[in-house]
C-alpha cells in the first residue's frame, strides 16, 4: 500500500457505496466502512461495527446514504472525526439541507462537501461523474480524481452541486414518467414497437437546436401546443390510461399562456 494515500471512510455500503469503496480500495488507499444494514463487505474494506471505530484516523469521510439519513451519518461519529477531515455526503438531497450539513460539519472544523453523482454509480463506480461544491471541493476534487474519480470542484457554496443535479432531474425523471405514460398508451393500442423505435431515432438525433426548439418554439406556438396535448391528454383518457404528466404539461402550456411566460 502507498503511504501517501489517504485513508478513507465510507458510511454506507449500499449498491452504490459498496461499488465506490471497492474501487477505493483497488486504488491503493485504507478503507474502511460503517453500514448497520446487513449488506455484504465490500473487497479491501476494512468493516466496523460501529461508525466511531470507522472514522478514527481518516483524511476524508464519504456518506454515501439516502437523503433521510444524510444528518444521522454525519452526526452519529462527529466527535471522532479529526478536526481537518474532509466530509463529504454524496446523496440526493436538497441544497437546503446541503447547507445544514455544511454548518454542521463547520462546527467540528470539518472541510465539507456537497457532492452530486451525475450518472449511474453500478459499471463506472469511482469514475462516475461527479459536481463537488461547499468549502472542500477542491481538496475532495483533487484526492478523489488522483485515485480514479471524475469529479468536477464548482465552487465554495454548499448545496450548487445538490441544486444543479436536481435541476437535471426534473428533466429526467420528468421525462421518464411521460415515457411511461406513453408506452402504456402504445401497448394499449397495439403500436408498442413502431413507439419504441419512434422515440430510439426522435432521441439519438438530438441536439443543441432542439432544445431551442422546445424552449424558444412553445412561447411562440403556445395556443396550438396546448390543443395537441389536451387531445393527447384524451387519447390517454379514453384508453383509460392514468395521465398525471400530460395532464401536468397541459395545465404548464396554459400558465404559459396565461402568464406570457418567455424562456430563452
Amino acid at each position: 500500500m502507498t503511504s501517501d494515500l489517504p485513508r478513507i471512510t465510507v458510511f454506507g455500503l449500499g449498491e452504490a457505496g459498496s461499488v465506490i469503496a471497492a474501487d477505493l480500495a483497488k486504488a491503493g488507499s485504507e478503507v474502511h466502512g460503517y453500514d448497520p444494514a446487513p449488506v455484504p463487505t465490500p473487497e479491501g474494506v476494512i468493516r466496523h461495527d460501529a461508525p466511531g471505530p470507522a472514522v478514527e484516523g481518516s483524511e476524508i469521510v464519504l456518506a454515501i446514504t439516502a437523503a433521510a439519513d444524510a444528518e444521522e451519518a454525519l452526526t452519529q461519529a462527529l466527535e471522532e472525526i479529526e478536526q481537518g477531515t474532509i466530509y463529504a455526503d454524496l446523496a440526493t438531497a436538497p441544497p437546503a439541507l446541503k447547507v445544514v450539513l455544511s454548518e454542521t460539519a463547520a462546527r467540528r472544523d470539518l472541510d465539507s462537501v456537497d457532492v452530486a453523482l451525475m450518472g449511474t454509480v453500478p459499471g463506472r463506480g469511482l469514475a462516475t461523474p461527479s459536481l463537488a461544491s461547499g468549502p472542500g471541493a477542491a481538496r475532495y476534487a483533487a484526492a478523489i480524481n488522483a485515485l480514479g474519480g471524475r469529479v468536477e470542484a464548482i465552487g465554495d457554496t454548499p448545496g450548487d452541486a445538490a441544486a444543479r443535479k436536481l435541476l437535471r432531474s426534473i428533466v429526467t425523471k420528468g421525462l421518464t414518467a411521460l415515457l411511461i405514460e406513453a408506452m402504456e398508451a402504445a401497448k394499449k393500442r397495439g403500436d408498442t414497437k413502431w413507439l419504441w423505435q419512434h422515440l430510439v431515432e426522435f432521441i439519438s438525433a438530438a441536439d443543441e437546436s432542439l432544445l431551442d426548439r422546445f424552449i424558444a418554439g412553445t412561447s411562440q406556438h403556445v395556443d396550438r401546443r396546448i390543443i395537441e396535448m389536451e387531445s393527447a391528454q384524451d387519447l390517454l383518457e379514453s384508453l383509460d390510461v392514468p395521465s398525471p404528466m400530460t395532464a401536468g404539461t397541459v395545465e404548464s402550456l396554459q400558465r404559459m399562456k396565461s402568464d406570457g411566460t418567455s424562456i430563452g
